[in-house]
């Protein structure tokens, strides 16, 4: 079945970096575009970047644009998000999962890693 975990998140001050992870089984992982996406409390979730199969398209919401990065692994399954200049209303529960390009997010969604930043 279909399997996501993510991984990486933690707690930064204002400014700082982290990197996510997600490993991906149970789909045919290099055929479907993928996404990050990110759940505040009290809000929607939402998705933040997308990359399409091959690494070569990538789109972001225009409030991670110039700071966030998406990128993928065909051979290792996996989606990494490196997110730089991190702000407090990036605080959130993120969470990979296919979508991008007309596609939807699979029924089945990991644990998320919460990323807090504060000071």
């Amino acid at each position: 079945q279909v399997q996501l975990v993510e991984s990486g998140g933690g707690l930064v001050q204002p400014g700082g970096s982290l990197r996510l992870s997600c490993a991906a089984s149970g789909f045919p992982f290099s055929v479907y575009p993928m996404s990050w996406y990110r759940q505040a409390p009290g809000k929607e979730r939402e998705l933040v970047a997308s990359v399409a199969l091959g690494s070569y398209n990538t789109s972001y919401i225009e409030s991670a644009k110039g700071r966030f990065t998406i990128s993928r692994d065909n051979a290792k399954k996996k989606v990494y998000l490196q997110m730089t200049s991190l702000k407090p209303e990036d605080t959130a529960v993120y969470s990979c999962n296919s979508g991008g390009w007309g596609f939807g997010p699979l029924p089945s969604w990991g644990q998320g890693t919460q990323v807090t930043v504060s000071s």
